[in-house]
């Protein structure tokens, strides 16, 4: 029988039935999202965001690296290792970012206000790839321009 064709009373009856379905289906996708939700935004992270352990400070030789106009910049670089890093670590790739970034500044580049911190930050970006989880700080020693 068709709805229209239904009498009242089983008509009624018909929409009772519904009721409780449509109910459990909304509690079930309710749960699943709650869940979902737990998941995804409140539950515990896992040990990634624990914070490395200082290890040992690595200091390497001061380098002059040339900067525009005929200038220079004497630059001495002291890594501070994790407690993960080797006891012998490499470091000419330090070095060599170091080079990379400074050189071919201005003078202006590297003293201005500032300067020195976002420089700094560059290269502990640049370190933290070429060395993945053995360096977690730089620091320098030596910055005298010329």
């Amino acid at each position: 029988m068709t709805v229209t064709a239904m009498p009242k009373g089983e008509e009624e009856q018909e929409t009772k039935k519904r009721k409780p379905i449509k109910l459990i289906a909304f509690l079930l996708v309710l749960v699943v999202a709650a869940a979902a939700g737990y998941f995804l935004v409140l539950a515990p992270k896992g040990k990634k965001d624990e914070a490395p352990k200082p290890g040992a400070v690595l200091a390497l030789d001061s380098q002059q690296i040339n900067l525009a106009a005929g200038h220079y910049l004497r630059l001495g670089v002291a890594l501070q290792l994790t407690a993960k890093a080797p006891e012998e670590v490499d470091g000419s790739k330090a070095l060599d970012a170091a080079i990379g970034i400074f050189s071919g500044l201005s003078v202006e580049q590297v003293t201005k206000t500032g300067a020195r911190d976002a420089l700094k930050k560059k290269l502990l970006t640049d370190l933290e790839h070429r060395y993945e989880d053995e360096v977690m700080d730089v620091y320098f020693t030596e910055f005298v321009t010329q």
